[in-house]
């Protein structure tokens, strides 16, 4: 996989950094971002083919201005994200609050695949990193915040797949990477950041052909 390459927006710690380590061991050429200065990040960087950049998913400036040639890129993951307000409540939540959870989680995402979209090549991969929480069908209420906006992410992302990624035979998908076992996730998750990031690289690298799908780490189709 030496000449493949990915951009991983969202690096600096738990998935993200995961899913650079992982594909930079599979000898992928691996530009990963960082919003903040990661420690971490930058020594994984060491000896392997990690190029480190800075990206604010809440400053468009950081990701539309990316020197990156149209069609140099095999996929892009979108790992950036919140859980939103600690109360989680519908009812108690501010529009600063809603405003916050749904620009992080869902229209920078959107935003940002649609202004690296060109980035990528012919039978690419788009990846946004969205979770079960987001199923409508499976949700039994609860998380308020963090539910609706992965819900409208994967809502955004299905509409990209079909009216801006489709004619470049690019798959779009919406990834669940499991109860991970990270800072967001907490120590009580099921599975560790390295099963759930081999089990996503396999699905990106497994992928291709025009099309939306909503899948978990292990490419199990999730309902919508």
């Amino acid at each position: 996989m030496a000449d493949k390459t990915i951009l991983i927006i969202g690096a600096s710690r738990g998935i993200g950094l995961g899913l650079t380590r992982e594909f930079g061991g599979r000898g992928w050429r691996v530009i990963a971002s960082e919003r903040s200065r990661s420690a971490d990040l930058h020594a994984l960087s060491e000896g392997k083919d990690v190029t480190v950049i800075t990206v604010d998913m809440s400053d468009p400036a950081s990701f539309t201005g990316l020197d990156l040639a149209d069609g140099s890129l095999d996929a892009i993951v979108l790992n950036a994200g919140i859980t939103g307000a600690q109360h989680q409540s519908a009812e108690k939540a501010t529009a600063d609050e809603v405003a916050t959870v749904m620009m992080t989680n869902a229209f920078g995402p959107a935003h940002a695949a649609k202004a690296l979209l060109p980035k990528l090549k012919h039978g690419g991969s788009l990846g946004f990193m969205s979770s079960l929480m987001g199923s409508i069908d499976d949700s039994s209420g609860g998380y308020d915040l963090y539910r609706t906006s992965k819900a409208a992410q994967n809502m955004l992302a299905k509409g990209i797949a079909e009216q801006d990624a489709a004619a470049r035979d690019i798959a779009v998908l919406s990834l669940h990477p499991g109860w991970v076992q990270t800072d967001m996730g907490g120590p009580n998750a099921k599975i560790t950041v390295q099963e759930s990031c081999k089990g996503m690289a396999d699905v990106i690298e497994q992928s291709g052909g025009a099309g939306y799908r909503y899948l978990d780490y292990t490419g199990k189709e999730l309902a919508f």
